[in-house]
């Protein structure tokens, strides 16, 4: 269940958000109920959840009881964190981004999902913790990451992604007898990440099909939401549309 954390900055609660994804990922959410949170050491940035360079030299300051090699084992256990959290992502825009398209819906075959950040919250019924919050944005050469908690790290973000304006639910699952957290040789508590179930019909406002997507396949998705019983209407991208010359 969604749970408010105070170091997570969720946009206001009317907020659009947009999940864009392709056909075979949307037939899983609405047979499994439940949207798929990948472990953060797996989203293909090798930044994701780590701290910065004025955090490791900061850190003997910071922490000056800690011997060379307890800040060593401190800092991998940082790292090795990574491994227990998952998350889900949402890009936040009041209009549908032609960029998004491109980069993760597959452009034809592609599915847009349209929620509000206060729905995404009130959807989970998953029994986990579940936190939401914005991205932050940030030079690593240049700024110092909050070490307040085990997910402050992935909550930050390189400038170069800053146009993905992401929105994060996140979730967080520890190995029994993981100690202080320093233990690198823990087993993993996720293969990949994990599923975490949604009520559909509070979660989806709109389903929207690719501005690129053949009328055959606008009718499957149409199809496919009755099937699964989603009362969400079904609407092709307004990018699809012509201009008008007067």
């Amino acid at each position: 269940m969604y749970q408010e954390h105070p170091d997570f900055n969720p946009p206001p609660p009317d907020a659009i958000l947009w999940r864009y994804l392709d056909f075979a990922k949307f037939v899983s959410l609405l047979d499994s109920s439940a949207l798929f949170f990948s472990r953060v050491d797996n989203l293909g940035d090798p930044f994701e959840g780590t701290l910065s360079p004025v955090n490791l030299a900061m850190q003997p300051i910071l922490y000056p009881d800690l011997t060379p090699d307890r800040l060593r084992a401190f800092q991998a256990g940082l790292m090795n964190l990574r491994r227990y959290i998952a998350v889900n992502c949402w890009h936040w825009s009041e209009y549908e981004s032609a960029a998004m398209w491109t980069l993760y819906a597959h452009e034809q075959g592609g599915i847009a999902i349209k929620t509000t950040c206060n729905s995404l919250a009130a959807s989970f019924t998953d029994p986990a913790e579940i936190y939401v919050g914005q991205i932050t944005y940030v030079d690593y050469n240049a700024t110092f990451i909050p070490e307040r908690n085990a997910l402050s790290a992935s909550l930050h973000k390189r400038k170069s992604f800053e146009h993905e304006r992401e929105v994060r639910a996140m979730i967080m699952e520890m190995p029994p007898n993981y100690g202080n957290g320093l233990h690198s040789g823990s087993p993993d508590v996720w293969a990949a990440g994990r599923s975490c179930t949604v009520d559909l019909d509070t979660l989806v406002h709109e389903v929207i099909v690719s501005p690129l997507a053949a009328s055959w396949f606008i009718e499957l998705v149409r199809s496919v939401v009755a099937k699964y019983g989603l009362r969400a209407p079904v609407t092709q991208s307004s990018l699809a549309e012509s201009p008008s010359w007067g």
